[in-house]
């Protein structure tokens, strides 16, 4: 397939640390750099840099490295540029970067940084110096030591030369100052910490829900597949990729498989001219290749001859090749459409990965693509559409309206979701996924599929959302709940579950008061790692149509996953009505099919409910070296 054509090793073990919210590096050399970066450098939250220095090349060095790299360079205010102006030669380059011209000395290094780490719409700040007879290395650097002294400003340096530098490198390395030997290396630096940043952030953010109702209808594509399978075939033909993706929502067009010439004649006439013609068989994997595709066929008379022409191409190029027959279809015309392709392949480490790139009969020649681990959110979608060149012509332009951006997103949750659910499906490419302003059609589909009996979470290297695990219960009051485990998306009912605790409730919970939690903690609540911990939700919705979240109850396995550590907490307007015990009830049932050994949990001595909740569960109380807090253990 051409996805796995284009799903190259490397390009997986990236997509895997992306995930992962780690910043990647390439080389020994790199590596080092890093940790002088991470060591030396004030955290900063914007990405747009400043540069000075007193030589133009260095400067243009590392300006076109910053933007080769994706970087951004900040823009001085108009204030900025006057302030400098009064303490520069008229020939200063009047902008970012600051040229302070070859003749700088110490104090003029001194006064401009000075104005500079006074901009607003600069964020990061790189010092570069060249040796002359006017400013030594080493007279320049105290005089920048001693402008950044006591200060928390992102400040990198690069002194350029080598004997002549050292001294200089000495003295920052001692005041605690970045310092790189080479101007590209400075730029990387700053890079590091705004990629590394990017990647926590995505880690972190809390992805959209889902815009539609998405009920696929499994049955029918594994009925498809099965079928195949019980014929011994490992490739689906176009009308079976197709009928697999239609039970997944994804929008296709209709193909009907005709034997003969009399066939296809009339189905183009029941569908409607102008009609495409393609050879159907499982020995040839790209149609377009063995002139196995003809289009825009307008009448029955040129759709014969097409029919008769391709049939003898193909049998000429491909004589070992059963042709089943052909696939006929109804000639899209949608101008102003983008071609994407959107695949599955196999990684014989992570397993099934997910790529998207632009389609088309060039896409292997024209290799954009990028890659990601599913599960996929609308979060992760929107990030792995970013990283591709084809994610600019998505956009509007001139006489270009934007491409639906959400159903290309949905599409590929879908697809996630399709290899999560059917896990014999080993490839999958659907090229071309044609995009515009109205939606996404699927022209042509391939799918690659293997017997196997592994579950589709045990293929994968992250685990799913555990569907399997919901469940409706029952209050006292006759109330309906749904217990679920906890999801990214519900990090805002979090927020406001918090809202409806009492003092009590929160103290009880952690032994303290909070008066509330930044996104980034809250994140951690709501984004979990199901195969190291689980929370369950007991959810109902609200008169706006909204998931509100009425209880929580969590527990964290050790690495070894032996033990595991739960906290429980239920809204104050719904004690008394049986739900604490019930989600009790759910965690030690779902610790004990995990197989763990033991539950344990940390409760005030006051907190008498709870205590009571865990001995009418067999929980045994041991007192702990803190005062006034138990701990409650139960063998599982």
């Amino acid at each position: 397939s051409h996805t796995g054509a284009m799903a190259g090793v490397d390009l997986v073990y990236d997509a895997a640390i992306r995930r992962a919210g780690i910043l990647r590096v390439f080389e020994m050399e790199e590596l080092f750099e890093a940790v002088e970066t991470l060591a030396r450098i004030h955290p900063f939250s914007g990405e747009r840099l400043g540069i000075v220095s007193n030589g133009g090349g260095p400067t243009v060095m590392a300006t076109d490295y910053l933007i080769e790299e994706g970087g951004k360079l900040a823009e001085l205010s108009e204030a900025t540029c006057r302030q400098l102006k009064d303490v520069l030669p008229p020939t200063w380059s009047g902008k970012n970067p600051v040229d302070l011209i070859g003749d700088a000395d110490s104090n003029r290094y001194g006064q401009a940084i000075q104005t500079l780490l006074q901009e607003n719409n600069l964020d990061a700040l790189l010092v570069m110096h060249v040796p002359t007879a006017i400013a030594p290395s080493e007279e320049t650097a105290k005089a920048v030591i001693e402008v950044l002294q006591g200060k928390k400003d992102a400040v990198f340096t690069s002194w350029l030369g080598e004997e002549s530098a050292k001294v200089a490198r000495a003295h920052f390395a001692k005041a605690g100052i970045a310092t790189y030997n080479t101007p590209e290396q400075a730029v990387r630096a700053f890079l590091h910490i705004v990629n590394y940043r990017r990647n926590q952030e995505l880690l972190m953010e809390t992805p959209a829900s889902i815009p539609t109702d998405f009920t696929p209808d499994t049955v029918t594509a594994r009925s498809v597949i099965e079928k195949a399978l019980a014929q011994k075939r490992e490739l689906l033909n176009e009308p079976e990729s197709k009928a697999v993706l239609a039970a997944y929502g994804i929008p296709v067009v209709e193909t009907q498989i005709a034997k003969t010439v009399p066939e296809i004649v009339n189905i183009a006439s029941k569908i409607g001219y102008p009609v495409a013609l393609k050879i159907v068989s499982s020995d040839i994997t790209h149609k377009s290749d063995v002139g196995g595709v003809a289009l825009n066929l307008e009448n029955p008379e040129t759709l014969q001859q097409a029919a008769t022409d391709m049939n003898a191409r193909v049998s000429k190029l491909c004589p070992q090749a059963e042709i089943v027959g052909f696939a006929v279809q109804k000639m899209v015309r949608r101008p102003g459409s983008r071609e994407l392709l959107v695949g599955v392949s196999t990684d014989p480490v992570f397993g099934p990965i997910i790529l998207f790139g632009q389609g088309g009969k060039a896409t292997e020649v024209i290799s954009d693509r990028a890659i990601a681990l599913p599960p996929l959110n609308f979060s992760l979608a929107r990030e792995l559409i970013s990283r591709t060149q084809v994610a600019q012509l998505l956009e509007s332009y001139r006489d270009q309206p934007q491409a639906n951006l959400d159903a290309i997103q949905l599409t590929l949750i879908k697809i996630s979701q399709l290899i999560i659910d059917i896990p014999e499906i080993t490839e999958l490419d659907i090229n071309p996924l044609l995009a515009d302003d109205k939606g996404v059609l699927a022209l042509d589909a391939r799918i690659v599929i293997k017997a196997t009996n592994l579950s589709g979470a045990e293929r994968l290297a992250i685990r799913p959302y555990p569907q399997e695990l919901e469940e409706s219960i029952t209050l006292r009051s006759g109330r309906q709940l749904l217990v679920r485990p906890i999801r990214p998306e519900d990090e805002p009912a979090h927020y406001e579950l918090f809202r409806h605790f009492s003092p009590d409730d929160i103290r009880f919970r952690f032994f303290g008061m909070v008066r509330e939690f930044p996104h980034s903690e809250m994140a951690r609540f709501t984004q979990i790692d199901y195969d190291r911990e689980m929370a369950f939700v007991a959810t109902d919705t609200n008169e706006q149509g909204q998931s509100q979240t009425m209880g929580v109850v969590r527990a964290i396995a050790d690495p070894d996953n032996h033990w595991a550590e739960f906290a429980i907490i239920v809204r104050s307007d719904l004690k008394g009505q049986g739900l604490g015990r019930i989600l009790l009830e759910k965690i030690i049932s779902y610790c004990r099919a995990k197989g763990l050994k033991e539950l344990v949990g940390e409760v005030l001595a006051d907190n008498i409910a709870m205590l009571n909740l865990a001995k009418s569960f067999g929980f045994k109380v041991y007192r702990t070296t803190e005062s006034g807090i138990l701990q409650v253990k139960l063998k599982l």
